[in-house]
C-alpha cells in the first residue's frame, strides 16, 4: 500500500457542454453479499491528475532524504526584522480599532477577502493545481488580488506549493511540518531553504505558468504592484473618501489586514498539518482542521492532499468554503469553467479504504 497517495483507480466523465468535470466516478458490480467491488480497469491516480496538463502536485514516492547530518540553519535577518516589525505594527493596529470608523473596518474586511481570494482561488486552486479554468478578465482580477495579498508572486508561490505537495513532509518540502509548528508556520521564511527544496523546485515543469502572460507580467512588475495594491491603495481609500486619520488608514486596512492574511495562510501549513482528524487518508499528515475553515475553505486539508485536483478542496460544497462559492459564481457568469470534482462514490470508497474512521461520527 503506497504510504502517501494510496493510488486509487478512477474513471473520468467529460461533458463538453458542462462547466464541471466529474472525476473519479466508480464503476462497480454487485456481489452475492451486496458489496460493491471497484473495477480495476479504470484510469489511475496520475492519469486523472494528468488531465489538467500536469502532475507535479502528486506525491513522489520515489524521493528519499539524503543520509547524514542536516545542513545548518542559515538565518535571513532581513526577513526576521521585517516580520517582527510587521507583527508589532499589527499589535499596535489592534489598539486603534475602537477609534476607527465603521467604513474603515468594513474596507479592511473587504481588502482581506479580496486578497485572500487572490491566494485561494488564484495562486492555489487555479495556478498551482489547475483545478478549473479562468478567462482573461478573471485571471487579471485574481492577479491584482494576489499582489494585494503579498505572499510572493504567483510564479514563485506555485513553484513552492507544487514542491510542497510532491515532497510533502520531507526535506524537499519548503514548510515541512515534521520540523515543528513554528518552522512550518513562519520559520521557513526566516531561514535559507533546504538544498533539496531548491533542487526539486528547479526540476519542476512550470511551462504552464511561464506560458501565462498575466502571471509573467505580474512577476516582472511585482514589487511596484505590491507597494500600490498591498499598502498604498488600502491606506489611501479611507483617508481620501471618508476622512479617516492616516495612521488608522495605514495600520488597520494595510498592516493588520496583511498580517492576518499571512497568518491565515500559514495556519494551513502548520495547524492543518498537525491538529485534526484524517477521514480520507490516515497515512498522511494533513488534517481536517476546524480552526482553518476561516481561511475561505482551505482547512479541509486531509481531503486536499488526498485529492489535490478537486477545485473545491472539500466534499462539502459551499460549507465554510467561500472560495468554492466564488469559483461557482464565476462559472455562472461565464468567467470560469471546467471545474474538476471528485465524485461522492470515490470519496466514500477512499474513506473506507484509507481513512481513520472519523467520518462515521460525523
Amino acid at each position: 500500500e503506497p504510504l502517501h497517495t494510496g493510488n486509487f483507480y478512477y474513471k473520468t466523465e467529460f461533458s463538453s457542454s458542462a462547466s464541471t468535470t466529474a472525476v473519479g466516478t466508480v464503476t462497480s458490480r454487485g456481489t452475492r453479499n451486496g458489496n460493491a467491488v471497484v473495477e480495476k480497469d479504470l484510469l489511475n491516480h496520475e492519469d486523472l491528475a494528468g488531465d489538467r496538463g500536469m502532475i507535479d502536485d502528486i506525491f513522489d514516492e520515489t524521493y528519499r532524504e539524503k543520509e547524514g547530518p542536516k545542513p545548518p540553519l542559515r538565518y535571513v535577518w532581513r526577513n526576521i526584522i521585517l516580520m517582527s516589525l510587521l507583527h508589532l505594527g499589527a499589535l499596535f493596529a489592534l489598539t486603534l480599532i475602537p477609534s476607527a470608523k465603521i467604513q474603515t473596518l468594513a474596507w479592511a474586511v473587504l481588502c482581506f477577502l479580496v486578497s485572500a481570494l487572490g491566494i485561494t482561488a488564484g495562486s492555489h486552486r487555479l495556478w498551482s493545481h489547475r483545478s478549473y479554468k479562468a478567462t482573461l478578465p478573471l485571471r487579471i482580477f485574481l492577479t491584482i488580488a494576489n499582489s494585494m495579498a503579498f505572499q510572493n508572486d504567483i510564479y514563485e508561490w506555485v513553484r513552492d506549493h507544487r514542491v510542497h505537495h510532491k515532497f510533502s513532509e520531507t526535506d524537499a518540502d519548503p514548510h515541512n511540518a515534521m520540523r515543528g509548528f513554528f518552522f512550518s508556520h513562519i520559520g521557513w521564511l526566516l531561514v535559507r531553504k533546504h538544498p533539496d527544496v531548491i533542487e526539486k523546485g528547479q526540476k519542476l515543469d512550470l511551462s504552464d505558468i511561464k506560458a501565462d502572460k498575466v502571471v509573467m507580467f505580474q512577476r516582472r512588475y511585482y514589487k511596484p504592484s505590491v507597494v500600490l495594491l498591498c499598502f498604498t491603495l488600502p491606506a489611501v481609500v479611507p483617508w481620501y473618501f471618508w476622512d479617516e486619520s492616516i495612521v488608522i488608514s495605514f495600520f488597520i486596512p494595510a498592516i493588520l489586514r496583511y498580517t492576518l492574511g499571512l497568518n491565515a495562510t500559514w495556519l494551513v501549513n502548520s495547524a492543518a498539518h498537525m491538529f485534526g482528524n484524517r477521514p480520507y487518508d490516515q497515512n498522511i499528515n494533513p488534517r481536517e482542521n476546524p480552526l482553518e475553515y476561516g481561511a475561505l475553505g482551505e482547512g479541509f486539508h486531509n481531503y486536499h492532499h488526498t485529492f489535490p485536483y478537486d477545485y473545491s478542496t472539500s466534499e462539502f460544497g459551499w460549507r465554510f468554503n467561500l472560495t468554492t462559492a466564488f469559483i461557482d459564481l464565476m462559472c455562472l457568469l461565464g468567467l470560469a469553467s471546467d471545474r474538476k470534482k471528485v465524485s461522492k462514490e470515490v470519496i466514500l470508497a477512499r474513506k473506507m479504504r484509507t481513512g481513520d474512521g472519523s467520518h462515521k461520527s460525523g
